[in-house]
């Protein structure tokens, strides 16, 4: 006998009723829940996305509204007489070598500043920039004939005009742009010493060039060192080592050294290479030393997973058919592996070309005048260019600040580029 109590009148049979009940009013309400949540995901990860969109956009207007003004100058069209300019001075001595030390010693400084008087009245001489007479040096050394007469020479207007020019300077200055407009003599151009100069005191003249050239001397030491290094370590490690607790530990000390402050390196860069070893002071050699030793661990972790992403099955269909474990490694892991490995790598350049800490304590904050033509030679590198300039009083260093830090984005760029690059054109998908 069936003591089975029957089914409520209008609700389906037991047989028939599902599992879940999708149509039922708590079903729907968790539905709706489950949907309301998701899409307060969404928006809460299309803010963080406009958000960072955001700050980068606010970054690069700032940096570009005014850095792009760094790379134009303000030019003022000076009339100079040579010959009542009482220069001291054979025309003869500026053929070779000597032609520098001939003409610092002529008092163009003085015939400057007194051809700026005689053209622009008693204040003439403050319209133009402190290194105005180079510009001077600069066209006698092109053309020696100029000092047979009267020439018009395009030579860098001072820090107060040059701002007044690109509409930001005070009445004054404003006043005597428009004068000089009105006659002709002025005008802005982009600016390419900018580009091939070094360091200067006067914000008109200053360059990048110093900085820039110090900085990819820095990088090669850093490369040529950090790369082979890592690499090499990499392999032994994931290919070689044995599993013991030495093993272990160096792991964990690669692993902590990666997350040292940059500082630390600095530390000990300014202990082995100078005090120790008496490296030459502020020189690319050191830095690019003391950088190496901050890449590596980078270099090291990058290689490492990029050596374990490699299939087991590679390693064994080479040991089958014969290679030994050294041609596994060098033309079979280490050719699949290498994407990985030139991506870490270059990401890891990218962070040591932006790094100043290290730098500051091995002295390479030295005011250079001149780029560098060795290893050894005094030099600096962009990002401390860009904190000494930041550092610098006169108005004329703000925007030369922001250009230098416009270069330096670009060439982070570039590199992380070329890091992208690299990935696409040597990853293989498995």
């Amino acid at each position: 006998m069936n003591n089975r109590p029957a089914p409520a009148a209008g609700s389906p049979a037991p047989a028939d009723r599902a599992p879940t009940d999708w149509r039922a009013a708590a079903m729907q309400r968790r539905i709706r829940r489950r949907y309301a949540a998701e899409q307060r995901f969404r928006l809460l990860g299309l803010a963080a996305v406009v958000m960072s969109a955001g700050f980068l956009a606010f970054l690069m207007i700032t940096m570009l509204g005014n850095g792009l003004r760094g790379f134009s100058q303000t030019e003022i069209t000076l009339p100079i007489d040579f010959p009542r300019a009482g220069l001291t001075l054979d025309p003869a001595r500026l053929q070779g070598k000597g032609a520098d030390l001939a003409l610092a010693g002529a008092g163009l400084a003085n015939a400057t500043k007194a051809a700026a008087i005689a053209a622009f009245g008693p204040d003439g001489d403050a319209l133009l920039s402190d290194g105005a007479w180079l510009r001077v040096r600069d066209r006698i050394k092109a053309d020696p004939s100029l000092l047979e007469g009267r020439a018009m020479i395009d030579v860098p207007a001072a820090t107060a005009i040059d701002i007044a020019a690109k509409g930001e300077g005070t009445p004054q200055a404003e006043a005597s742009v428009a004068r000089l407009r009105a006659a002709g003599l002025i005008e802005t151009r982009f600016n390419l010493g900018f580009l091939t100069g070094a360091d200067s005191t006067d914000p008109t003249s200053v360059g990048i060039w110093g900085a820039l050239k110090g900085s990819l001397f820095t990088m090669a030491v850093t490369l040529l060192l950090a790369f082979p290094i890592g690499v090499l370590s990499a392999l032994y490690l994931e290919e070689y080592a044995p599993r013991n607790r030495f093993t272990d530990l160096i792991e964990v000390s690669i692993n902590n050294l990666a997350a040292v402050p940059s500082i630390i390196f600095g530390l000990l860069g300014l202990a082995v290479f100078l005090n120790t070893l008496h490296f030459p002071r502020s020189a690319p050699l050191v830095g690019g030393l003391t950088l190496a030793l901050m890449t590596m661990p980078v270099i090291v972790i990058a290689g490492r997973n990029a050596i374990k992403s490699v299939p087991p099955s590679i390693r064994d269909a080479a040991l089958g058919v014969g290679a030994s474990p050294i041609q596994v490694v060098f033309h079979h892991v280490l050719p699949l592996a290498l994407p990985g490995i030139l991506t870490g790598t270059i990401i890891g350049m990218a962070r040591a070309l932006g790094e100043t800490a290290p730098l500051l304590m091995i002295g390479m904050r030295a005011f250079i005048a001149s780029p560098p033509d060795r290893l050894t030679d005094p030099a600096t590198v962009l990002p401390v260019q860009i904190f000494l300039w930041s550092d610098e009083v006169s108005r004329g260093f703000i925007e030369k600040t922001s250009a230098a830090i416009i270069v330096l984005l670009v060439f982070l760029l570039a590199m992380n580029g070329f890091a992208i690059y690299l990935r696409n054109k040597f990853e293989t998908r498995w």
